[in-house]
C-alpha cells in the first residue's frame, strides 16, 4: 500500500488549502495510506481557534477536525511558524488559539514524515 504525507502551507482561505483537504479526502477513500498532514508557514492558520471564516466561503476547520477524528489523522501543527504567526507565546507554550484536532510539532516530524512516506505532496 502506497503512503503519503502532505505539507500544507496555505492559509484556510486559499484554494489550495481545500484542494490538498479533497486531495487527502480522495486519498483515503482510495485506501491510500495518509500517515500525517504537517502545517508549516502560513498553513498553520489552519489550526486557528478563532479565525472567522466568512459565510461564502469554505470553514474547512471543522473538516479538519471530522477527518481526523474518524481517521486518526496525525495533523501536526510547526510549533515555530505557529509562533510566527501568533498562535502560541514567547515561552513555547500552547494557548487556547490552537485547536485540539492539531498537535504541536518541530521539524523533526516533517522530517519523519518526508522518510517514512513514499509520497509527498506540498500545497
Amino acid at each position: 500500500m502506497d503512503s503519503l504525507a502532505v505539507i500544507v502551507t496555505t492559509p484556510p482561505n486559499h484554494h489550495f488549502t481545500e484542494t490538498a483537504f479533497q486531495f487527502i479526502e480522495q486519498a483515503i477513500e482510495q485506501e491510500i495510506n495518509v500517515i500525517g498532514v504537517f502545517f508549516y508557514q502560513a498553513g498553520v492558520l489552519n489550526a486557528s481557534a478563532h479565525l472567522t471564516i466568512p459565510n461564502d466561503e469554505f470553514p474547512l476547520l471543522p473538516r479538519w477536525q471530522q477527518l481526523a477524528n474518524s481517521t486518526n489523522l496525525p495533523l501536526y501543527l510547526c510549533s515555530t511558524a505557529a509562533e510566527k504567526h501568533g498562535l502560541i507565546d514567547e515561552s513555547q507554550t500552547q494557548t487556547k488559539l490552537i485547536d485540539s484536532a492539531f498537535t504541536m510539532a518541530g521539524l523533526g516530524e516533517l522530517v519523519q514524515l518526508h522518510t517514512s512516506a513514499e509520497r509527498v505532496i506540498q500545497l
